[in-house]
């Protein structure tokens, strides 16, 4: 192997142009790689962190309401135009043995009961139309951390203390400590103390939101010791949708994933990851024709040298060693600079680009396109290495 090594670097150092010209075309294959992969990364975990950064990966529900039609007699045609039963706020039965049930499920990192239902807010004469959410700070902030989200004073929600949304806030023109009568759908009504503003980063949320307590929330919705659902983190956010599925054969709930509710949203990541896919399949592609091409004119151009090793004693697999050397170490010193230099272009991205979000480059990344690119030149020069393993020494020399 040592001899195959020296023959093979005494070949590309003879022909630097070509050499060079073809590590160059595989820098640019793996800097493209390496910048698209990492910035297709980037904006998908910044897209999912910004989406389930407000809600949860699983919302475990009661059932829908469905009509009470009496059954249709058999052999009999059914004519009958039966209207959708309209859904009330309902509490999920026995939940705290639900809640114990779904913590212990494999996959499941975090769960939190949670009440919630429509009110509005008055201050003055000023009357918004929100969404109360009364919860178990402690649990809840596990699967929303809403303590990351507070902007003004702290995550502190009891009896008569709540927190509202910014936008909220400054259409009712509230800061800390001011008073906010609250109105239930059940009509119930409760004045709270504004304890914290937080920010979601999402319009409709921060003008909406209201938390409080689970007490105060059962009380203004009619719910006195129900929650309307339980919120699930999973341990993998992509394993969502098979645990939702057991979740509703298991307990009979309704169980919805972030995967069904944000279809749209799946979708585009899906495709964003298929075009990062095609990219790096036709950059590779383009860098392996371009290896070949070169070591196909290095095998016409070197068919003498080949044919004298041949004279010589070399094995038609020391020849086929040669070349496959060739291409490994074209692809490996390509790949390496082209890795150089695409984490380059991210980390300047980064520091002059527009900063709408990170892009990181993962050291798996880096490794990732070092060995493609050397498997992709080692089987780019396995034609060239073949043709040259093939050729008879004694026409080779004769006639060349």
């Amino acid at each position: 192997m040592g001899l195959s090594w020296r023959i093979a670097f005494h070949f590309l150092r003879d022909g630097k142009a070509q050499t060079l010209l073809i590590i160059g075309g595989v820098a640019v294959g793996a800097a493209v790689i390496v910048f698209i992969t990492a910035l297709v990364d980037g904006l998908q975990s910044n897209i999912v962190e910004r989406t389930l950064g407000t809600q949860p990966h699983i919302v475990v529900s009661a059932p829908d309401l469905v009509p009470m039609a009496p059954p249709v007699p058999r052999n009999s045609v059914d004519l009958r135009a039966v209207d959708a039963r309209p859904q009330r706020l309902r509490a999920i039965n026995n939940w705290p043995g639900v809640l114990g049930v779904l913590q212990s499920l494999p996959g499941i990192a975090a769960a939190s009961p949670l009440i919630s239902g429509p009110a509005f807010a008055q201050r003055g004469t000023a009357v918004r139309a929100i969404a109360v959410l009364g919860i178990a700070p402690r649990k809840y902030v596990r699967v929303i951390p809403l303590d990351r989200h507070i902007v003004q004073g702290r995550l502190d929600v009891g009896a008569r203390r709540i927190l509202v949304g910014d936008r909220l806030a400054q259409d009712l023109g509230l800061r800390l400590g001011d008073k906010l009568r609250v109105q239930g759908a059940a009509g119930g009504s409760q004045v709270f103390d504004v304890a914290g503003v937080f920010s979601l980063g999402v319009r409709d949320l921060d003008e909406r939101y209201v938390y409080m307590g689970l007490k105060p929330a059962q009380s203004l919705l009619g719910l006195p010791g129900g929650v309307t659902e339980i919120d699930l983190t999973t341990q993998n956010i992509f394993d969502a949708e098979s645990i939702a599925t057991r979740i509703a054969a298991l307990t009979g709930l309704k169980s919805e994933s972030w995967m069904s509710t944000n279809a749209q949203l799946l979708n585009a990541l899906r495709s964003q990851s298929l075009s990062s896919a095609l990219i790096r399949f036709f950059v590779g592609l383009s860098a392996a024709f371009g290896i070949a091409s070169v070591l196909a004119v290095s095998v016409v151009q070197r068919t003498r040298e080949i044919g004298i090793l041949r004279a010589m004693g070399a094995s038609r697999v020391r020849v086929l060693s040669v070349f496959l050397l060739e291409g490994a170490a074209v692809g490996c010193a390509g790949s390496m600079v082209g890795a150089a230099v695409g984490a380059g272009i991210v980390h300047a991205f980064n520091v002059w680009g527009p900063g709408l979000f990170y892009v990181p480059v993962a050291a798996g990344l880096v490794v990732e396109a070092v060995v493609l690119a050397t498997v992709v030149g080692v089987a780019a020069a396995v034609l060239p290495a073949l043709r040259a393993a093939r050729l008879d020494p004694v026409v080779a020399i004769r006639y060349v």
